[in-house]
């Protein structure tokens, strides 16, 4: 009777449609949208990644990104130079102008109306431009400082970028010399600043370096000086003040080219033998010998031939070469260097002139950065002269702390980056045979050492 009654039910049900078919329909129409979805994804990206890498254009609604860059200091000085009255050759030139490459992109020119020409003259044998010009890499903007050269009357065509800098710097620079032809420098400050440019650096037995002024503004903000060929590099410096203020005190920028007669900085073979000859520590090879060698004469721009080149300490540092050498002038202070690195890959860890008396049996201190950065440690490497019993370090106004020595006179000390410390070596009988600033961290090497207090020991 249940049977009977479930199977008169159940045949008064109509049986469901299969369902597939409506699967598939309903999931074609997914596929679809989630198709019409990614390609217009697809399509936004790429415009996004277009404009971003200036290939489609930037739109007129899009408003661009403007970078930390500020509108230059120099922006509201008045145009300096012969050419900014010429109106046909200024606006010749604006076209001239072109965007940037670096290793993100191509940075645009965006809107030639709203480059400036700053400066625009004929300094000695050349044709000189800057400009400020406004960049675009897809929706980032930012200014830039840029500079073009030319021969001597050149046309805006003949015109050639030769280099840039940042907008915000108040005091702009530029060289351009060889051995051959000489060339020029160029300094670029206020309107009512005063510019003063020197040269023919020399590492003084005091443990100063000097130089001969060569150029002087008459408080127009510009200075410019004519340069004879030269063997070695300038070694140029400027002064820009403002009545008793320093508003830049600092190295000329730009290029400088060896005559052909030959590298001045390439080390000869007689010069490393001689100079590992009182070596304290097994001598480094001969490969890293030229390379640490070289780049101490071309960074204290001192030929190879007539500088006396000595290494006094040779061992490791975080499993690398490292070398302690000094190169000296005739007649002159005493560079110090530490390197430590490959042949083909190195860090420069000190630079340091001393005066000539008594460098001999100086103990030296270096600090060192973390491996493969830029980070500061309290680590300090001490050389200590041959003679050496002992040897402390004195960490602001504390007591002194012995430094373990081995047997090529090397130690380690611990300072924090803040500190100042000295570091003296002691004779068999207590007394003093030297003592030596350890020198603070630098911030740049765009000087020669010396030029600043961190990078000497004479006041």
């Amino acid at each position: 009777m249940l049977t009977e009654t479930l199977r008169q039910a159940a045949s008064a049900i109509a049986p469901p449609e299969d369902p597939w078919p409506a699967f598939v329909r309903r999931e074609r129409l997914h596929r679809r949208n989630r198709r019409v979805r990614r390609t217009a994804l697809a399509v936004v990206v790429a415009a996004a990644v277009g404009v971003q890498t200036n290939v489609v254009p930037l739109p007129g609604w899009a408003p661009a990104i403007a970078l930390a860059s500020p509108w230059s200091a120099l922006a509201s000085s008045p145009p300096r130079g012969s050419l900014t009255a010429d109106s046909t050759w200024v606006s010749a030139f604006r076209d001239r102008v072109t965007g940037l490459q670096d290793p993100d992109g191509f940075w645009a020119v965006a809107g030639r109306d709203r480059i400036k020409v700053l400066y625009a003259s004929d300094a000695p044998g050349r044709r000189v431009a800057l400009v400020l010009v406004p960049l675009r890499f897809g929706f980032v903007t930012s200014w830039e400082l840029i500079w073009y050269d030319g021969p001597t009357g050149a046309a805006p065509s003949e015109m050639r970028y030769s280099g840039n800098e940042s907008a915000a710097n108040p005091v702009v620079t530029m060289t351009q010399v060889d051995g051959e032809r000489g060339g020029y420098a160029l300094v670029i400050g206020p309107p009512d600043a005063t510019v003063t440019i020197s040269g023919d650096p020399r590492y003084t037995a005091r443990g100063v370096v000097e130089r001969r002024e060569l150029a002087r503004s008459d408080g127009g903000g510009v200075g410019v000086v004519l340069l004879p060929p030269a063997a070695l590099p300038p070694g140029l410096d400027a002064r820009v003040t403002r009545g008793s203020a320093v508003l830049y005190e600092g190295g000329v920028s730009g290029g400088w080219g060896s005559s052909a007669s030959g590298d001045p900085f390439e080390p000869s073979a007689g010069l490393l033998t001689d100079a590992v000859r009182d070596v304290r520590g097994p001598a480094p090879s001969p490969a890293v010998l030229a390379s640490f060698v070289r780049l101490a004469l071309t960074d204290s721009q001192l030929p190879a031939v007539g500088t006396t080149v000595r290494v006094r300490w040779s061992g490791s540092v975080n499993g690398q070469a490292a070398v302690l050498l000094t190169v000296q002038p005739a007649g002159g202070g005493v560079v110090t260097y530490a390197f430590h690195g490959s042949e083909t890959s190195s860090r420069t860890d000190l630079r340091l002139l001393l005066p000539a008396a008594g460098a001999s049996v100086r103990p030296v201190g270096w600090r060192l950065r973390a491996e493969g950065g830029d980070d500061r440690t309290d680590r300090v490497l001490v050389s200590a002269p041959t003679g050496t019993a002992t040897a402390t370090v004195t960490v602001g106004d504390g007591s002194p702390v012995a430094v373990a020595l081995d047997a090529a006179g090397f130690g380690t000390a611990t300072v924090p980056p803040d500190q100042r410390a000295t570091v003296t070596a002691y004779a068999a009988d207590g007394s003093v045979l030297g003592s030596t600033p350890v020198p603070p961290f630098e911030n740049t090497m765009s000087r020669l050492p010396g030029d600043t207090p961190g990078t000497r020991v004479v006041p």
